[in-house]
């Protein structure tokens, strides 16, 4: 495939002086960074024995070498940039044109112009650009990993997957080896994490000051968006703001609709910030000019109430299930709408472990252990099946040797804490 660079010429800046780059940065070492990352991707890889991974997933390739590109877009499109890792080499596959975007970077080994195998790349070909693509890879693991390792492999086209496993290949889910050598942060990692929530905090804060009856809600969210964008973040992975009687039940996106006085906004940040770095947690405004109703502060009371107890509860050691049994009870007329988890591994994206309401638990939840070094948030959403408001409160914390850390600084709401 022909390997052009558009973009040789635009700039004499090196693409790694600008990219992570952060007022909130402080003195993180992102060299140290990407070299904790990758050798967990394969200190996991030898636990699981797993030869070699093929990353699809933009998320995990910027975890295991940190280069970045085109991050929403390539999650749309992964057969056109990925990233083959074995205990020795790292090989990013990148877009064409892109090629330079990762020159320096010292996890990676060798940038090839991806072949992408796709039915907008390939038209009717893509059959056979599928097979081909998986001689090139079967080729290419042979000589990095040996023969007959097994092969981690995320999203990619189905036919990619079928025609590598027709060649002999055997394949796994990526998924699992690279969740968990996510789950665990270094000292640096946490740097970044509190880097990205600060700069986070900073939108929020002028995203509540610009609450007044008749903003729309697209127009106050956009305010979030500005300041992310401004200071080295990347975007909103969710769109979760909204007012009124559209905070209950949760998950209505962000709309047109204008705020009345009085009302309730409910906002979950969901921003994947500066460093790549997920900031997560959920405020709930009062739009005003009076004081809150009795209900609502009610709602707010309920929903702090039951964070902090959970993170109250969080101990190093504590088994998954443990921490369901001990979490707090929901009242009966919360229980239809509650979030979906009680609490959720954060890093570089909303994370593994999930941990589950007791009541989920027989049907979803899962063994584990909560570890020093996890990121965690804990979530609330308060709101009655057919009420009129809810509230959503949630905060971002680190587990240490002894407990928890919160990391997540930005104020709750005097006039709904008040009783």
């Amino acid at each position: 495939m022909a390997n052009f660079d558009w973009h040789a010429e635009r700039s004499n800046r090196h693409p790694l002086d600008l990219v992570g780059t952060s007022e909130m940065d402080g003195d993180i070492d992102l060299v140290a960074v990407r070299g904790y990352r990758l050798g967990r991707v394969r200190a996991m890889m030898r636990r699981l024995d797993i030869g070699a991974l093929i990353l699809s997933d933009p998320v995990n390739i910027r975890y295991a070498t940190g280069a970045r590109n085109m991050q929403v877009f390539s999650a749309r499109n992964t057969p056109a940039r990925y990233c083959l890792v074995t205990d020795h080499r790292v090989i990013l596959f990148e877009f064409t044109g892109c090629e330079h975007l990762a020159d320096g970077l010292e996890t990676i080994d060798e940038i090839r112009p991806a072949m992408t195998a796709s039915f907008v790349a390939a038209g009717p070909d893509i059959a056979q650009r599928e097979k081909a693509w998986a001689r090139e890879m079967k080729a290419l693991i042979d000589a990095e990993a040996g023969p007959d390792v097994r092969v981690g492999m995320e999203r990619m086209n189905a036919g990619s997957a079928v025609a590598l496993a027709q060649l002999g290949v055997g394949l796994v889910d990526a998924q699992w080896p690279v969740e968990l050598a996510r789950c665990i942060k270094s000292p640096e990692e946490v740097k970044c994490a509190i880097a990205s929530l600060r700069a986070t905090e900073a939108g929020v804060a002028a995203l509540r000051d610009a609450i007044r009856p008749g903003i729309t809600e697209n127009a106050l969210w956009s305010v979030l968006h500005q300041a992310i964008i401004e200071r080295n973040g990347d975007y909103c992975e969710t769109r979760l703001l909204n007012s009124g009687q559209r905070t209950n039940p949760w998950f209505q996106e962000t709309g047109q609709k204008p705020l009345q006085p009085n009302e309730l906004v409910a906002l979950d940040t969901d921003v994947v910030g500066c460093h790549g770095y997920y900031s997560d947690f959920s405020r709930t405004f009062h739009v005003g000019p009076d004081r809150p109703s009795a209900e609502q502060r009610e709602l707010y009371r309920l929903a702090n109430e039951q964070v902090q107890h959970n993170i109250d509860i969080i101990k190093p050691g504590m088994g998954f299930r443990d921490y369901a049994e001990r979490a707090w009870n929901i009242p009966s007329r919360f229980h239809a709408n509650r979030y979906y988890l009680s609490a959720h591994g954060v890093g570089m994206s909303g994370e593994y472990p999930y941990l589950y309401h007791i009541h989920d638990f027989p049907d979803a939840g899962y063994d584990g252990e909560i570890q020093p070094g996890m990121t965690l948030c804990v979530e609330s959403y308060i709101g009655a099946e057919g009420g009129r408001e809810g509230v959503k409160l949630e905060e971002q914390l680190l587990v240490t040797d002894t407990g928890t850390q919160v990391l997540s600084r930005f104020p709750l709401e005097d006039s709904l804490l008040a009783s």
